[in-house]
């Protein structure tokens, strides 16, 4: 049975290596190690009318789990609702049940992912009419982005952060005949930008649970796209905290100003677009900003005179 057991773990390994981290979401990816637990973070503003919030989720490529950040999205029609994915045990395995959209919410493990999903159902809003309205009580909005809102408590039961269901420690919750019904109705795959939005999570080696210890770098976004945004605001909180010194932040704010500048040249030399090797060479450069943001806080250097405290739920 060991040799059995050893001999199934050597093939998964295989199997994984050829993968490429890019189709994870789209397959059922079988791990012997459970993902870790569900960071707490604060969910940024919702940009605008018409973006549905996507919650972050633990995601596996040949490197470990890592963690893809919350985001607003737009839904790739009118009337369609997210219903996240989830690691399942199963047959001696946890395997990843992917995401999709459709027009009711299915059954994604019991997994409180917070912000309205509560592990059943959707409490964050509804479409009426044609148009999406946000739930105030647990979304962070902005009326004077967002008109269409209203305010409903929400009850929450499971406060468990675990981000898996059956297996050992795992969630007991089991599909109800609605989200059973759910799951057999037309389903939409996750966006273009939603993928996009994971393959870049995929290559920040910061977003590693064995690098981050289950506090990633980048926990949420507004929208895809928007890593320059989520580092200033790392930057700040270095600053508020002390853990940045002047010189630290000089130098990575120095090196945001040039990305930005590459990217506006490059949007200029193409008619307003990046071509997808320009994308990845920003994502590159966008990545060693965040790991040396990253090592400043946390080394030994710090700034005397801090201007406050840095939001412990937030790095």
């Amino acid at each position: 049975m060991r040799l059995f057991s050893s001999v199934r773990t050597v093939v998964m390994a295989t199997v994984l290596a050829a993968v490429p981290a890019a189709s994870f979401a789209g397959v059922f990816v079988n791990i012997t190690v459970a993902p870790p637990v569900l960071p707490v973070y604060t969910q940024p503003i919702c940009p605008g009318d018409g973006y549905m919030w996507t919650p972050g989720y633990w995601a596996y490529g040949p490197d470990g789990y890592y963690w893809v950040p919350g985001v607003w999205v737009r839904p790739p029609a009118v009337g369609m609702l997210w219903t996240p994915g989830y690691w399942g045990w199963s047959g001696g395995f946890y395997a990843f049940h992917a995401g999709y959209w459709g027009p009711h919410i299915g059954f994604y493990g019991g997994v409180n992912y917070g912000f309205g999903y509560t592990g059943y159902g959707y409490a964050g809003g509804y479409w009426h009419g044609g148009v999406f309205a946000y739930n105030r009580s647990v979304n962070n909005i902005n009326i004077t982005n967002v008109h269409n809102v209203y305010n409903k408590t929400v009850i929450v039961n499971n406060y468990n952060r675990v981000s898996y269901n059956g297996g050992n420690g795992g969630l007991t919750a089991r599909a109800s005949a609605q989200e059973m019904a759910a799951s057999r109705e037309q389903h939409y795959q996750p966006t273009s930008e939603q993928v996009s939005h994971r393959e870049v999570a995929s290559r920040d080696r910061n977003q590693l649970a064995s690098v981050n210890h289950g506090r990633p770098q980048t926990m949420a976004m507004s929208r895809v796209g928007a890593r320059a945004e989520n580092q200033q605001g790392r930057i700040a909180n270095g600053v508020r905290s002390g853990q940045m010194t002047a010189g630290e932040t000089r130098n990575v704010e120095g090196r945001e100003a040039s990305i930005n500048r590459q990217v506006r040249q490059d949007r200029q030399a193409n008619g307003g677009r990046l071509t997808q090797q320009e994308r990845q060479q920003v994502n590159q450069r966008q990545n060693n900003v965040s790991r040396s943001i990253y090592n400043d806080k946390h080394n030994a250097a710090t700034q005397s005179h801090p201007q406050g405290h840095e939001n412990g739920r937030e790095r």
